[in-house]
């Protein structure tokens, strides 16, 4: 089969339908973001299961997020941390803190999750460290500041995960002046170069396009 995007998103679909199923709940969020026209940027729902994964997989009770848009990584994230499990996470539009507190409060997991609203390098200096995991997901732009945060408010051993490294491989650029490029970038460097994280990266394609991950470890 020759690799298209279309082959790419069918492959992605499948996957989804056969490791991840339905889930009225986390249907029902994307279908409220929809409604409300926030932009189609969550992860994908295999993604959302392999964040729900990571964080069992770590024994994370406490999570910290970063981006919320409409909730539905979220959801993921909260349903893993289990009863008695925090999940904090921070969004910078107000309005769509609100379309994600109702469909978090829906999926029955509200009593777990603290929405910080306001942009990310004000929130973070104002929390209490101690987070087992960490998912960076918003203006990437800003992803060293996010990142140098996660080292500060984490432990040894606490996982971190990137959103959106690909970037449709306009990464090897370096002459690319897309400020969400170069953000990529310089986050990428850090992971291999600063002492307090160790990491990797990969490429996805799906449903999302070309674009990819990077998970890390606190050391």
């Amino acid at each position: 089969m020759e690799s298209t995007p279309t082959a790419w998103s069918n492959a992605d679909v499948y996957l989804a339908d056969l490791l991840v199923g339905h889930d009225p709940d986390l249907d029902a969020a994307l279908a409220a973001q929809r409604e409300a026209g926030l932009p189609e940027i969550e992860v994908a729902p295999v993604g959302g299961k392999l964040l729900n994964l990571l964080a069992r997989i770590s024994g994370a009770r406490r999570v910290l997020e970063i981006g919320t848009l409409g909730g539905y990584s979220t959801i993921w994230l909260a349903r893993a941390v289990g009863e008695g499990g925090r999940v904090v996470t921070i969004e910078a539009e107000a309005d769509n803190a609100a379309v994600a507190r109702a469909s978090i409060g829906a999926a029955g997991v509200g009593d777990r999750v603290e929405i910080r609203i306001g942009r990310g390098a004000d929130v973070l200096p104002t929390l209490v460290g101690g987070f087992d995991l960490v998912f960076i997901d918003a203006d990437k732009e800003s992803n060293t500041i996010y990142l140098d945060w996660a080292a500060r408010l984490g432990r040894t051993g606490t996982v971190v995960v990137l959103d959106n490294i690909g970037r449709e491989g306009e990464i090897v650029r370096a002459d690319s002046d897309d400020p969400k490029v170069n953000g990529t970038r310089d986050a990428l460097r850090m992971l291999g170069e600063d002492p307090r994280f160790d990491a990797t990266a990969l490429q996805t394609v799906g449903v999302k396009g070309w674009d990819g991950v990077a998970l890390a470890v606190i050391v």
